[in-house]
């Protein structure tokens, strides 16, 4: 572990970021060149104090775990996230199709859309982040582990997961799941995660299996998606799509059409957002 590396690269990385870079608002006060070490520490889920001492060339040889956090904090590139993990003593992380690091520019727009819904995904239906509208909206789908982080595996195993959707579109919505997750296991190899999730479905839902025995690919989700919400009823939505190739993530869009009642609904879904987050 190079402490004094880490310190610099981490020091540097945290002055040339800014507010605006990461939705935060610049205060007319505001002397810090960049973020501010508890800025920084929020961002990434830790305490201040803990990254403070990172700073200062003390405290333990952070996780692996720590380092994924800094890195999407700090909105790092990808060479600069491995540069991170070899400073810390780690080997810095395989890149594959379906890493869990999020585009640096993906993770910028993402930060101006604080009071719409928008999610990053993978290929194979994780979610990595959301905004916090998208957490009113769906619910946090970041807290699921093993296979139930994929919204494909989630679809045939777990009740709650189709609540958010009309009935009458639950049998679209597993042509289309099923569709997604052939291409991502014929894409991402006999080894990969979504072959894995694959092989559980078969033996766990008859419903699955009759889908996949159909070998649709191709399908696409309506241009307009219904949405049950608890609290707010039916929101019709349009969601647009923004690819990164590299990662093969999608930034999710959601909006409405001006002077709907959906476009109504939304505007208070940020509400109920935001009251959330503060309770």
């Amino acid at each position: 572990m190079d402490r004094e590396g880490l310190a610099d690269f981490l020091r540097k990385r945290r002055e040339a970021l800014q507010p605006e870079d990461v939705g935060m608002v610049r205060g007319p006060r505001r002397r810090t060149s960049g973020l501010r070490r508890e800025e920084v520490a929020a961002l990434c889920g830790m305490s201040s104090d803990y990254y403070s001492r990172m700073e200062r060339r003390r405290g333990p040889q952070p996780s692996e775990q720590m380092l994924a956090a800094i890195a999407r904090g700090l909105r790092l590139t990808l060479a600069e996230r491995d540069h991170l993990f070899r400073l810390a003593g780690h080997s810095a992380p395989q890149r594959a199709l379906r890493g869990d690091h999020v585009n640096p520019g993906i993770m910028r727009v993402l930060d101006r859309l604080c009071d719409t819904p928008a999610l990053v995904t993978t290929g194979l239906g994780e979610t990595l982040r959301q905004t916090p509208a998208a957490v009113a909206l769906f619910g946090d789908q970041t807290v699921f582990s093993g296979m139930a982080r994929s919204v494909f595996y989630r679809w045939f195993t777990d009740p709650a997961e189709r609540r958010l959707y009309p009935e009458d579109d639950h049998p679209l919505y597993g042509r289309v799941f099923t569709a997604l997750l052939r291409e991502a296991a014929t894409r991402e190899g006999p080894r990969s995660r979504a072959a894995a999730v694959t092989h559980d479905l078969l033996g766990r839902s008859a419903e699955f299996a009759a889908l996949w025995d159909r070998h649709e690919v191709g399908l696409g989700y309506p241009d307009t998606k219904r949405l049950l919400h608890p609290e707010l009823g039916m929101l019709e939505l349009q969601c647009q799509t923004l690819l990164d190739p590299d990662q093969s993530q999608a930034l999710l869009v959601y909006t409405a059409t001006p002077g709907t009642e959906s476009h109504d609904k939304l505007r208070l879904l940020a509400v109920i957002g935001s009251q959330r987050l503060g309770a």
